[in-house]
């Protein structure tokens, strides 16, 4: 049933019903996404306890299913479960039908084929190699329209609107839809180079700080926002029980948004960004800790008169939790932020630990709440097993505290240990492997805690499907009757003063001034700090030795991107004492003008590889490190990467993706673009050579892959050791 004429007279009842079907295909899709993402999420523990787990297979090693595994439980579960918030709450918060159900189907189905195409393409290697912004440029674009579509469906229905003034959790909303919007278009702009590669429009330090702007803001926007959203709807309904203070949410929506999108830079402190832009996200930070706590205890004093109901309410318990780890998280976040504990907790488990206590604790949990509660009258019948609904409860936490424990450990371990220094001034622990070694039994805890939290997934499914079961032959289509909206609405005067908040009452009974407002604070925000990074030309100092990478090396350092290896190794060697002594000297901005995405990483399962090349480590040897790690590395937990020496290099692509970094900046002649695929043939044939040099039975990989990867590797961090000195290298410039 379709919304009447917005043409009725105002004053007059119009008769309505939901569409609760689309609600119920998110909910489905939700739980569905959801065991999948937890069960590679799985698999992934799995492979860093052993990697056997691996399997040998390219498709199936650590650095392709990782991208898999934080895109289906970020874009699929919580993706899916924020549609299904959005769609049942926005229609009963407005008193009208979305509007329009074919952009509510249309909206479902192409998130559906987004999801599927991201699960096809990342196992393939195809991504663009920036964290959660991995998927190329063809589903960059299909992400666009069907975010398009699921705006103009929202909007659309406020327009339609039979209630005058927006509850708090449509403010959330709003602010999601926006936000994301910005954040996704701008962090994805890329040349394309062929039918499934594309390369930034950024490179280096700016593409760092656009990627971690967007990284961030991911989290606010997408993993935050519309969950407080859901937390303003579903619990008050759960507990039977109005918000706390509305007042309170006021605080905390609108500092929430204009603080948070300022605080990204944190991610990068003591790297190659501009210590003032790093500094700057650090105190945004460290702000957020308050409006973040305003929306905790808003929640949970909402429970006020209702706690009685927690100890036998499962669904309560679903949300008091899930409102507890966003308080943690939200603290433990502004304290990582600060550069002191930073330089301790960053490239460790400790960034992976909080990551999860939050997706696991806050969002999976209030996913959960929601379902359960919503399954009953979704489904108009009773749920299927409610004692499964408590199993599932318990199982989660246990999961989730035997997680985040083991993985909390073992980032102390890892961050105490490379910086342990023996009375003698030396590195206590200078080879790497012994940090990652000592952490497998930890990681087998990990194991154990993810597979509890995948067990009360599958029973939730289950659950799910065997109430679905019972529904009725016929859904029930209540009517509903409300007055339309009287045309040139005027609010009354503001009066009692700005702490009074009458003026935001008149701003929720207009609901695009209200979005205006939403827009410039993201996007004032986000200028802010963006325009001095780019504008201000001393932030990325050149170095006159850096060079481009020759045609093979390009080729090799797209297999480096592909092969995901920025999962495990870090490209930025921080000013820090213990980081220098086992690394080389620190890493500079100039040192990444070209490259097209910046490959820092944020975690060290393996050892940063910004010096590499400086090391005294034969092509040879590297041959024998990536066909089996062990091989040269006893314990590691590193695949396999044989398939790169099977794999032949398609030399006829090099021109073209030439092309499009000379598009992006990157200074290649056209003499240079137009000999690229022989010079490439060239210089494979010379690394070929030294290996069968190095060793008689590495014959004949003059045109594999593994030839490309060994030349990039080679390469790394070997122009600063060119530079004849400090003074005479740094030019001021681009």
């Amino acid at each position: 049933m379709q919304n009447p004429s917005p043409s009725v007279a105002a004053g007059a009842l119009e008769r309505f019903s939901y569409d609760d079907s689309i609600v119920r295909k998110f909910v489905f899709a939700t739980f569905i996404w959801g065991v999948v993402g937890l069960l590679v999420g799985v698999i992934l523990a799995l492979q860093l306890a052993d990697a056997r787990f691996n399997l040998g297979l390219e498709w199936t090693s650590f650095g392709r299913l990782r991208p898999l595994h934080t895109n289906a439980v970020i874009f699929a579960f919580a993706g899916n479960g924020i549609f299904a918030a959005v769609y049942y709450s926005t229609q009963r918060l407005l008193k009208t039908r979305m509007f329009s159900d074919k952009l509510s189907n249309l909206h479902f189905w192409g998130w559906q084929a987004i999801i599927l195409s991201a699960a096809l393409t990342l196992p393939l290697g195809i991504t663009q190699g920036k964290e959660y912004a991995e998927l190329e440029w063809p589903i960059d674009i299909a992400i666009t329209i069907i975010w398009v579509v699921f705006a103009v469906n929202f909007f659309g229905t406020l327009k339609v609107r039979r209630e005058r003034h927006l509850y708090v959790a449509l403010w959330f909303y709003i602010a999601t839809i926006i936000a994301i919007a910005v954040l996704h278009i701008f962090n994805n702009l890329w040349v394309i180079a062929g039918p499934w590669k594309s390369y930034s429009i950024y490179a280096g330090v700016q593409d760092a700080f656009m990627q971690w702007w967007y990284g961030h803001n991911a989290v606010a926007f997408f993993l935050t926002t519309p969950f407080l959203g859901l937390m303003y709807y579903f619990m008050p309904k759960a507990a039977e029980r109005p918000v706390f203070s509305y007042k309170l949410s006021i605080l905390h929506f609108w500092s929430l948004v204009f603080i948070y999108i300022w605080a990204g830079p944190h991610h990068l402190h003591y790297t190659a960004l501009p210590e003032w832009a790093s500094t700057l996200g650090m105190l945004f930070s460290v702000m957020l800790w308050m409006p973040s706590w305003g929306g905790m205890l808003n929640g949970l004093l909402t429970l006020r008169g209702a706690w009685n109901r927690v100890a036998t309410d499962p669904i309560l318990k679903f949300f008091v939790v899930g409102i507890t780890f966003y308080g943690m998280s939200t603290f433990e976040g502004p304290l990582l932020s600060v550069k002191a504990v930073n330089s301790l907790s960053h490239y460790t488990d400790w960034t992976i630990a909080h990551v999860h206590a939050g997706t696991l604790g806050w969002v999976g949990f209030m996913i959960f709440g929601m379902v359960y509660w919503l399954m009953p009258r979704l489904f108009q019948t009773e749920v299927a097993k409610p004692k499964w609904v408590n199993l599932h409860f318990w199982t989660g936490t246990i999961g989730i505290v035997l997680y985040i424990v083991s993985i909390y450990a073992a980032g102390l371990t890892q961050g105490l240990m490379w910086r342990a220094f023996t009375a003698e001034g030396i590195l206590q622990y200078p080879d790497f492997l012994e940090t990652v070694t000592r952490l497998v039994p930890m990681y087998w805890i990990r194991v154990g805690g993810g597979t509890l939290y995948l067990f009360g997934a599958v029973l939730g499914l289950v659950n799910l499907i065997l109430t679905w079961k019972k529904r009725p032959a016929t859904y029930e289509e209540p009517v509903f009757e409300a007055p339309a909206l009287a045309p040139n609405y005027q609010p009354a005067p503001a009066s009692g003063g700005f702490m009074a908040m009458n003026w935001h009452r008149a701003w929720e009974g207009k609901p695009f001034k209200f979005t205006a407002w939403v827009v410039i604070a993201v996007v004032s925000a986000s200028l802010f700090e963006i325009i001095p990074t780019f504008v201000i030309e001393s932030n990325v100092p050149t170095i006159a030795s850096v060079k481009p990478y020759t045609p093979l090396e390009l080729a090799g350092r797209d297999i480096y991107v592909a092969e995901g290896c920025y999962n495990c190794h870090s490209q930025m060697v921080r000013p820090l004492h213990f980081e220098t002594e086992r690394f080389g000297e620190y890493s500079k901005a100039g040192e990444f003008v070209y490259d097209h995405p910046f490959q820092w990483g944020s975690r060290r399962i393996g050892p940063d590889l910004a010096r590499v090349g400086q090391r005294t480590l034969t092509a040879s040897w590297h041959l024998r490190h990536l066909r089996n790690p062990q091989e040269t590395s006893p314990g590691s937990i590193m695949p396999s990467y044989a398939h790169l020496l099977r794999k032949e290099i398609n030399f006829e692509q090099i021109p073209r993706r030439m092309k499009a970094n000379q598009t992006v900046g990157v200074p290649y002649t056209d003499d240079e673009i137009l000999q690229g695929a022989q010079q490439a043939q060239q210089q494979a044939q010379q690394v070929a050579a030294q290996l069968a040099k190095e060793s008689q039975d590495l014959q004949g990989f003059e045109n594999k892959e593994v030839v490309a990867l060994i030349a990039y590797l080679q390469r790394l961090g070997t122009d600063i050791a060119k530079a004849p000195s400090s003074s005479s290298a740094m030019q001021e410039g681009k």
